[in-house]
């Protein structure tokens, strides 16, 4: 017959050896998130489009991230790194900012009908150049110069 000590002293290390992965996973550092939990569309934005980035770089450092046609039929492009879009007071000047939300970094949705970007985490809201417009962000997202070349919209990041 087994000892009480002997019994819990094995029943222990069984325990901790069934928990370490459980705890090991949750003290690991949080992985990205992914595309479909990040870029959800919102129920109440008007376009629901998005371009992927393209690779390709001119002269002056300015990447080309969608074309003429993806701006006027979406109203903006959004990649990873950048969301463009037309200034609402001024249409033939483009905007282009960071598309993170500065207070948790969730990907900001672009709503055409308000004109403004909108968080889904935390319902912070920027307008079009970037500036907060309503909290709990306190920061504005980065602005980024932007330009039609041609048929190509292009930005410096």
């Amino acid at each position: 017959m087994i000892k009480r000590r002997s019994f819990l002293g094995y029943f222990s290390i069984g325990w901790l050896t069934a928990c370490f992965p459980v705890v090991l996973a949750a003290c690991a550092p949080k992985q990205a998130t992914t595309e479909a939990t990040s870029s959800t569309p919102d129920s109440a934005s008007d376009d629901k489009t998005t371009s992927k980035p393209a690779a390709k770089k001119t002269a002056d450092g300015f990447t080309v991230v969608g074309t003429v046609a993806q701006l006027e039929q979406a109203g903006y492009i959004q990649t990873k790194q950048v969301a463009v879009t037309k200034d609402p007071a001024n249409p033939k000047q483009l905007l282009a900012v960071n598309p993170k939300c500065t207070h948790q970094g969730c990907d900001v949705k672009w709503m055409a009908g308000a004109k403004k970007y909108d968080c889904p985490c935390h319902s912070a809201e920027y307008a079009a150049d970037g500036k907060v417009l309503k909290g709990p962000a306190t920061k504005s997202l980065a602005k980024y110069p932007a330009k039609i070349v041609g048929t190509q919209v292009l930005v410096k990041v």
